[in-house]
C-alpha cells in the first residue's frame, strides 16, 4: 500500500493512491471544514473496514440485508496529541436477515477480519452495538 499526500491550498490536502483520490481539511478555524480530516477518515476508514466485512458474510451466509449502516463515534482525549480515548460502532440492519447470522458476522469481524479495528484496538477499547429490524440484538467489545 502507498499513497501520497499533497497539500493544495490553506488546510486543504488531497491523498492519492494509484487508482483514487481523496480530500482532507482541517477543522474551523484553522481550515474551512471542506472535507473529512485527518482523524474522521481514520474513523470513516474504520466504520467501512467492518462494514464490509460484515456484508461480505451476510452475502456468504444468504442473508438478504434491505439496509446496512454503521455508525462510529469516539471521544478523543484532552491532552495532546490528542488520540481515541474509545471507539462505539453501532450496526443498523433492516431486512429478512436471521439474528445469529448477523451476530455471528459482526463477531468475527471484530474479533477476527477487521485489520482497522484491530489496529485501534491497540489504543482504544472498541465497543459495538447491532440492531435488527429496530430491536437492538448484541453488545460486544472488540477483541483480537
Amino acid at each position: 500500500m502507498k499513497l501520497r499526500t499533497i497539500w493544495t491550498e490553506k488546510m486543504r490536502f488531497t491523498t492519492k493512491s494509484s487508482t483514487h483520490e481523496v480530500p482532507m481539511d482541517a477543522k474551523r478555524p484553522i481550515g474551512e471544514d471542506a472535507a473529512l480530516n485527518p482523524k474522521e477518515l481514520v474513523l470513516a476508514g474504520l466504520s467501512g473496514c467492518t462494514a464490509m466485512d460484515v456484508v461480505a458474510l451476510l452475502r456468504k451466509y444468504r442473508q438478504t440485508a434491505e439496509t446496512f449502516e454503521v455508525e462510529a463515534e469516539t471521544t478523543l482525549t484532552d491532552k495532546y496529541p490528542a488520540v481515541f480515548q474509545k471507539v462505539s460502532l453501532r450496526y443498523i440492519v433492516k431486512g429478512n436477515v436471521e439474528a445469529p447470522k448477523l451476530i455471528e458476522a459482526v463477531t468475527l469481524s471484530q474479533t477476527k477480519f477487521c485489520g482497522v479495528s484491530a489496529m485501534i484496538a491497540k489504543a482504544a477499547p472498541i465497543e459495538y452495538v447491532v440492531e435488527l429490524n429496530g430491536e437492538e440484538i448484541q453488545r460486544g467489545n472488540a477483541h483480537f
